[in-house]
């Protein structure tokens, strides 16, 4: 699963291994024995890659996608709530700007 990831990935970004290699800064030779499974990449470079092809360590690994039904939400009053940002009460009116901003971006978003 995680050679054909890594494969896949490489692929799709239309590298070599030798391309992959330059950007992990390992041998062509180790590129492919990650493709081949006959060798596994440290948790360490597991997370470069990661990184480099924009994906989760989990996704490389071949695990499903985790749906977190743990979340809980709960709708408060600001008047329930003391906004606070390195120690100091943030003013109303900046607690505003930063709602108005806040909606921008979840609708950019959608």
């Amino acid at each position: 699963m995680l050679g054909n990831n890594i494969k896949e990935l490489r692929k799709n970004k239309r590298m070599t291994q030798k391309d992959l290699a330059e950007a992990m800064r390992v041998s062509q030779q180790t590129v492919g024995a990650w493709e081949t499974e006959r060798a596994i990449p440290g948790a360490d470079t597991l997370s470069d890659l990661a990184d480099y092809f924009n994906v989760t360590t989990d996704y490389l690994l071949g695990r499903p996608e985790k749906k977190d039904d743990d979340t809980k939400t709960a709708d408060i009053e600001d008047d329930d709530v003391i906004f606070t940002y390195e120690g100091r009460r943030i003013p109303k009116e900046d607690l505003e700007l930063i709602r108005r901003i806040m909606r921008g971006t979840r609708n950019d978003i959608k």
